[in-house]
């Protein structure tokens, strides 16, 4: 640890990392009355390399918080695009439209939604209670350790200078590249068969936008195993981008900024999309580490939120939703062992239980269908038939409304029924 001469400062809850997942789990703490201490390096508004979609997992997390929240900041929000569905491109260039909406939804508003990160972010940091969240930004973790039953930070704070700090409870939502996880050792090194590598660019003018704002995956040749996609953003914009497997990366020694653009330029089924648009600033990196392996979230002391937990959607690449499931389910651990004063591996165990008990079958589902995309031809074909079949079309849209129906998505004997049924 590093040291200076200031005193240690204390705090019992030390979340690190204001994303989605960490602003959820302040708000849920502040809601229970419970003092904490939030920390990003950055300073907010700051933009996050990111597809900006936001599933439907994310309405129960801000009702739960509070029902207006959903209004506030999705629904009447003008830096907030609704989408109803989303499009699948098979390598052949068939679609498939499937609506987000199951046939007997409820929901009177749109059930997913579009949000550039650096809008929806600070939409969520401004909504952060100063009377229970001691909000850091502008302070980088430079080390992390254990000692004696705590958690020691060392922090490089705003003005340049070296703060420590300590807690017993440390919540790590700081992303892909977390400094938090490494207290797990090598639970969540970097695996290049659950990891992915994905470029993010913003396009202006892209033709043909579904008139619902369906969000587009395209199973692209030059993409597999991974896909190109096209989000709808407001204003006319559209988020572009492209993600791979890093192993394929590796093994096919794709550059992936330059099979997007020329997937833009001459692919048959995208090209005519692109005449006349526009790039609106650079084509950016970054890394999904993928919830298609069950990972450790938790020790003594610590709990994991969002990409740092590794829980970024296998198929569809989306962590938004995750990470502030991932956020309320912390805090509500977090609240339990506060009360109790209990910090240990065993007690903090709970946690892993309520997060894979929820989200591990939907992830092994995703990490299914991620698969298809190493067979080409398998993927047109389920393509082409599901094109063909309501019922096969209705039951996937009813998936994205019940988590819980995908268990049945994973069993051979569905699809059996559905395809040759």
């Amino acid at each position: 640890m590093e040291q200076n001469n200031s005193s240690v400062s204390f705090s019992d809850i030390v979340i690190a990392g204001a994303g989605p997942a960490g602003s959820t789990a302040s708000l849920f703490l502040s809601a229970a009355g419970i003092r904490h201490t939030l920390i990003d390096k950055a300073v907010f508004p700051r933009d996050k390399i990111c597809g900006d979609a936001l599933s439907g997992k994310v309405l129960p997390v801000l009702k739960k918080l509070n029902p207006e929240l959903i209004n506030e900041l999705l629904t009447t929000n003008e830096n907030c695009l609704g989408s109803r569905g989303i499009v699948f491109g098979a390598p052949n260039g068939k679609t498939l439209d499937v609506p987000f909406r199951a046939v007997n939804s409820v929901i009177t508003h749109d059930p997913g939604f579009v949000s550039k990160r650096i809008h929806f972010d600070f939409s969520l940091i401004k909504k952060l209670n100063p009377e229970f969240c001691d909000f850091r930004q502008g302070n980088e973790i430079s080390d992390i350790e254990y000692s004696n039953k705590k958690v020691q930070l060392a922090l490089k704070t705003a003005n340049g200078t070296t703060e420590n700090l300590e807690c017993k409870l440390l919540i790590g939502c700081d992303g892909a590249h977390s400094v938090a996880n490494k207290l797990l050792g090598d639970e969540h090194k970097l695996d290049s068969n659950h990891y992915c590598g994905g470029i993010r660019a913003y396009y202006s003018n892209v033709k043909n936008m579904h008139p619902e704002n369906y969000i587009e995956l395209h199973f692209l040749d030059e993409l597999l195993p991974g896909y190109f996609w096209i989000f709808p953003l407001p204003n006319g914009m559209a988020n572009v981008g492209a993600g791979m497997l890093t192993k394929s990366i590796s093994r096919k020694k794709v550059n992936l900024k330059t099979a997007m653009l020329n997937a833009i330029e001459n692919n048959p089924s995208i090209k005519h999309r692109f005449a006349g648009a526009q790039l609106q600033g650079k084509i950016e990196g970054w890394g999904l580490p993928l919830g298609s392996k069950k990972r450790k979230i938790s020790a003594s002391n610590l709990l994991l939120c969002g990409d740092a937990a590794g829980m970024i959607d296998p198929f569809s690449g989306e962590g938004i939703s995750n990470a502030m499931y991932c956020g309320m389910r912390a805090a509500e651990v977090a609240q339990n062992a506060v009360r109790e004063n209990n910090f240990s591996d065993v007690f903090l165990k709970q946690y892993d239980e309520l997060v894979y008990n929820r989200m591990w079958s939907e992830l092994k589902l995703s990490h299914t269908l991620q698969k298809l995309c190493n067979y080409p031809s398998l993927f047109n074909f389920v393509v082409n038939k599901a094109s063909k079949n309501e019922t096969f079309r209705q039951t996937i849209s009813c998936m994205f409304d019940d988590i819980d129906l995908r268990k049945k998505l994973r069993q051979p004997s569905f699809y059996f029924r559905m395809l040759f049924g």
